[in-house]
């Protein structure tokens, strides 16, 4: 399975936010955090369950507590996906 990029991530966080353009294309997120992108904790778990579904990757309830960026979030994510 290939990695999930930056892009992609935003297409999953716009889908778990319900909204179809949250995020632009070339918007620099990868170091903002996501209570200051609007993404609480249920916004979260939502987005891990797509993850999971087109991906592959599981991420655990306590292991999502401590990441708090798309940063954090794509190398949990690839780093599971190139095991």
């Amino acid at each position: 399975m290939s990695a999930l990029t930056i892009e992609g991530l935003k297409e999953i966080l716009n889908e778990a936010a319900g909204d179809d353009d949250s995020f632009k294309t070339g918007q620099d997120i990868l170091d903002i955090p996501f209570l200051e992108l609007g993404f609480d904790s249920l916004a979260l778990l939502e987005t891990v369950a797509l993850i999971k579904r087109k991906h592959g990757a599981a991420i655990a309830d306590d292991e999502l507590a401590y990441i708090e960026t798309p940063r954090q979030l794509l190398d949990k994510v690839n780093g599971q996906i190139a095991a």
